[in-house]
């Protein structure tokens, strides 16, 4: 599948400046996706707390990397209004405390492991320099708008 800029995964998520976390989609099929990104380094990021971003805020970079993938799954951003939220995580395995301290990009891979109507069940994996950081499982739902 084709690489995927900032400016093309803005269609797939409703974040905005700054809190658009992911730089690239590298790569992406029916099953996952694997971007990647240098705003871990931004000292604007909106995630930071002080100079620091908590190893924690990987979940959030791993939530854009399964939200793009279910906007490409679906063909873009839903036009019903719908949006997609983040219902819980699982066996999440932090290898570090701080993701602003990795000097190399981060790769956010994430793999469907299952998806229902308005559900979905993603493992996902965060490394940089070639060491993983972060890895764990997340479920992704679906809220409709009203009709």
């Amino acid at each position: 599948m084709p690489h995927l800029t900032k400016d093309d995964l803005a269609a797939f998520l409703p974040h905005a400046g700054s809190m658009r976390l992911l730089d690239r989609a590298a790569s992406w099929d029916e099953s996952s996706i694997r971007c990647h990104t240098k705003t871990h380094h931004d000292p604007g990021n909106p995630l930071r707390r002080g100079a620091c971003l908590d190893a924690v805020a990987g979940i959030e970079y791993a939530a854009q990397a399964m939200g793009v993938h279910v906007g490409l799954l679906n063909g873009g951003m839903s036009s019903d209004g719908s949006i997609g939220y983040v219902g819980g995580v699982r066996d999440v395995v932090f290898g570090i405390d701080r993701l602003d301290d990795c000097p190399d990009e981060l790769t956010i891979e994430a793999t469907r492991l299952f998806m229902g109507d308005d559900s979905f069940l993603y493992r996902f994996a965060i490394s940089s320099g070639g060491r993983e950081v972060i890895s764990g499982r997340a479920s992704i739902f679906l809220k409709r708008a009203p009709v």
